[in-house]
C-alpha cells in the first residue's frame, strides 16, 4: 500500500465512521417518533434499517484489518485505527438500542400512560450528544468531545426523575403496569445511548491527545 493509498484509506475510514454515526442518530430520532405516535410502519423502518448499520460495522472492521496488515501505522494513526473499531462498536450498539425502542413502539397496545414530552426530550439530548461527538471526531476536536460528554449528566438526571414518576404511577394504578414497564425500558435504552456517546467522546480524546480520560 503506497503512502497515498494509505492516507486515502484513513480518510475513508473516518468518513465511514461519520456516515455510520449519522445513520444511528437518524434511527434514534425515528424510533422516538414511532414511539410517541405509535407509528408501527416507522418502527418497522427503523428495525429493517439496522442491517445497513451492521454492514458499516463489518466494512469498517475489514478496513482496519487491512490497514494494520498492509502498513504499520504511526503511533497517532494507530490510535485512530484502533479507536475507530471501538467507536464503530459503540455506534452499532446505539443503533441496536434504537431498534429496541422501535420494537416497543411496534408492539405497544393502547395509548401511552402519560403524554410523551420528557422522554422524547431526553432522547433528543442523547441523539444530540452523538451528533456532536461525530463533529468532534471529524475535526479531531478533543475540547468539543469533553464538552459533549458533560451533557450526559442531564440525561442521567432526567432518567432518575422520570423513572421515579413512572414507578409511582404503577403503584397507584396497576392497570397501567404493562405500558409503564415499556416506558421504563425505553428510559434505560436512552440512558445507555448517552453512555455510548460518552464512550465515543473518550475515544476521540484518546485519538487527539494520546491519553484516556474517564468522561462517563
Amino acid at each position: 500500500m503506497t503512502r497515498t493509498k494509505y492516507h486515502e484509506s484513513l480518510d475513508t475510514l473516518k468518513s465511514d465512521i461519520t456516515d455510520m454515526g449519522k445513520l444511528a442518530y437518524e434511527a434514534i430520532d425515528h424510533s422516538i417518533i414511532a414511539l410517541k405516535e405509535i407509528d408501527r410502519e416507522l418502527a418497522k423502518e427503523v428495525i429493517d434499517g439496522d442491517q445497513v448499520i451492521d454492514d458499516y460495522e463489518m466494512k469498517i472492521e475489514k478496513s482496519i484489518s487491512q490497514i494494520i496488515a498492509r502498513q504499520s501505522p504511526t503511533a497517532k494513526d494507530m490510535r485512530l485505527v484502533t479507536s475507530c473499531l471501538k467507536i464503530a462498536i459503540d455506534i452499532e450498539r446505539m443503533s441496536d438500542l434504537a431498534v429496541n425502542i422501535a420494537e416497543i413502539a411496534r408492539d405497544m397496545k393502547g395509548d401511552h400512560v402519560k403524554p410523551l414530552v420528557d422522554i422524547p426530550k431526553m432522547a433528543e439530548n442523547a441523539r444530540n450528544m452523538l451528533e456532536q461527538a461525530m463533529i468532534a471526531f471529524a475535526n479531531d476536536d478533543a475540547k468539543l468531545a469533553k464538552e459533549t460528554a458533560e451533557k450526559d449528566d442531564a440525561i442521567d438526571k432526567a432518567f432518575y426523575a422520570i423513572e421515579k414518576e413512572l414507578i409511582e404511577m404503577m403503584i397507584s394504578d396497576d392497570s397501567i403496569i404493562t405500558n409503564t414497564s415499556h416506558l421504563l425500558f425505553v428510559l434505560r435504552y436512552i440512558e445507555r445511548i448517552g453512555d455510548h456517546a460518552c464512550n465515543i467522546c473518550e475515544s476521540i480524546v484518546y485519538i487527539v491527545e494520546g491519553q484516556r480520560e474517564d468522561l462517563n
